[in-house]
């Protein structure tokens, strides 16, 4: 049975990349961080830490928002952390970027 208690980390790729994509929107406008943290629901202080690398993941619904609101796939910006496949007693599980 699943951990109910486990809630999935996505880590940001590349700060700069997200402030890029933040200048030039899918709508093709620019979003501010307090434009993009009211958009997204996410808070303010925490955008600006993942733009200055303080912090380097996120919850799953924290990376969901971001995307959304400036218009881009997830994968595009963060990549999963912990097991690739999250199995109970499932020894053969791979920790995401040992192969």
């Amino acid at each position: 049975m699943t951990d109910p208690t486990h809630v999935p980390r996505y880590l940001l790729i590349d700060a700069d990349l997200l402030r890029r994509l933040m200048a030039r929107t899918g709508t093709g406008r620019g979003i501010s961080v307090r434009q993009l943290a009211a958009t997204s629901g996410v808070s303010h202080g925490t955008i600006e830490n993942l733009l200055r690398g303080r912090i380097q993941t996120a919850r799953h619904d924290v990376a969901h928002k971001i995307c959304a609101a400036i218009g881009v796939d997830l994968l595009i910006l963060w990549a999963p952390t912990g097991r690739a496949v999250p199995q109970d007693g499932d020894s053969e599980a791979v920790e995401v970027g040992e192969r």
